[in-house]
């Protein structure tokens, strides 16, 4: 038996669909405060929140690269004032358009049945007791801090929660099961309230049926991803199982609501995916991306799926931030370097900001990249923009700062 040829969707427009699809195949440029800004963060899906500042926070700096004009006051003003955006947790802390809160709270759910078992032997001697206190506290005199709570209170034994104050720890299942609500954050520190105080009353619908929940999320991240395995929909929002995305996938091919396909990689490889019946239209309709030069966060959403952006452009990226210093391959803190659809290299760079200054210590083109005058020009000429960006008026390039080609795989 003959098994159904499968149509192809290319590489160059596998990369242009899923560079559309993530804000990076127009121009950088346009307005990104108010329902701009809403509707950049709705188009992403989500926005991963990160401390580390070398040169700015990855939230800042993803949402930068797609729009110049983008302030981070924009952002808090968002999250704190107007309550169109909201932070709580995917495959890590991100922020989210408030619409979804609905969607959150079967995850508040399933966090609660899988930490219950282990909670109860985490709250020892009557820690339980903290939840109504945490919340009687918060209620009474408002929004609080980690800093805030557990003085004098004895400390678990262990790592992670188990070494934390019972107050402390209160707070965290309070967050996670979505009692609370992060109100804002003070020098990147979370601020906790009640969730009715900070989530709108018009987006605190019920939460829509399992089954709802799950095709609501398999869909929606199949529009942000443009064509996906069954993995990659459970992975993008972190709120159904892959089992789960199994079955809604197999059911929808076998309505004709998706389609399968092949994906043709940077090397040539194919792999299975599904995507909606008019993804090659879709993709040859996506605009060509400008040949303009992006520094990316190391947790932009287009490179948040490695082994997909390895797939896609042939771009091998770790983050170094937890391997010794002797180990590393490029450096603590490395930003991938977009030109067009092709990932051109990567850089080391770090902002001064008492000095003024950005400073480059490190760019390492990938292999095949010529690093000619044109080129160097629309690199520096990013550079300048983002030294602005992080509020430094000069970029100074160190000696040495030009590089051999990456390694093919690095890391």
């Amino acid at each position: 038996m003959l098994l159904p040829v499968l149509p192809v969707l290319p590489n160059p427009l596998a990369r242009r669909l899923f560079l559309d699809r993530h804000a990076l195949a127009e121009p950088p440029s346009g307005p990104c405060k108010g329902p701009a800004l809403d509707a950049l963060v709705d188009r992403l899906g989500f926005v991963q929140v990160d401390s580390i500042n070398t040169v700015a926070r990855a939230h800042d700096l993803i949402l930068w690269s797609r729009r110049p004009a983008y302030r981070p006051e924009a952002l808090a003003r968002g999250i704190e004032r107007d309550r169109t955006l909201w932070e709580h947790w995917t495959h890590d802390a991100a922020v989210l358009p408030v619409s979804l809160w609905r969607f959150w709270q079967h995850r508040f759910a399933c966090s609660e049945a899988r930490l219950g078992e282990s909670w109860r032997n985490w709250f020892r001697d009557g820690w339980e007791s903290q939840f109504d206190t945490i919340l009687n506290r918060i209620a009474r005199d408002g929004p609080v801090t980690t800093a805030e709570v557990g003085e004098g209170e004895p400390r678990g034994k262990g790592a992670g929660w188990w070494d934390w104050h019972p107050s402390k720890t209160a707070l965290e299942w309070l967050w996670q099961t979505g009692r609370l609500a992060i109100t804002r954050r003070d020098s990147f520190r979370k601020v906790y309230d009640l969730t009715e105080r900070v989530i709108p009353a018009a987006q605190r619908a019920p939460c829509p049926e399992p089954e709802a929940v799950i095709d609501w999320a398999c869909r929606a991240a199949l529009d942000r991803l443009g064509f996906a395995t069954s993995g990659e929909l459970a992975a993008f929002w972190k709120l159904v199982t892959p089992d789960e995305a199994k079955l809604w996938v197999r059911r929808a091919l076998a309505c004709g609501e998706v389609i399968a396909l092949e994906v043709e990689g940077a090397d040539g490889a194919r792999w299975k995916a599904v995507a909606w019946p008019d993804v090659q239209e879709a993709a040859a309709a996506a605009a060509a991306p400008p040949d303009r030069l992006r520094v990316l966060s190391p947790f932009d959403p287009a490179l948040r799926d490695r082994d997909r952006a390895e797939a896609l452009f042939g771009f091998h990226y770790r983050i170094e931030v937890f391997v010794p210093e002797p180990k590393r391959v490029f450096g603590y803190y490395v930003f991938p370097v977009l030109e067009g659809d092709r990932m051109i290299g990567r850089l080391d760079a770090k902002a001064f900001r008492d000095e003024g200054v950005l400073k480059l210590r490190a760019f390492w083109p990938e292999a095949g990249v010529r690093m000619g005058k044109a080129r160097i020009a629309r690199l520096q000429a990013e550079l300048d923009r983002l030294a602005r960006f992080a509020g430094c008026g000069t970029v100074v390039l160190l000696p040495g700062w030009m590089r051999d080609a990456a390694p093919v795989r690095a890391g």
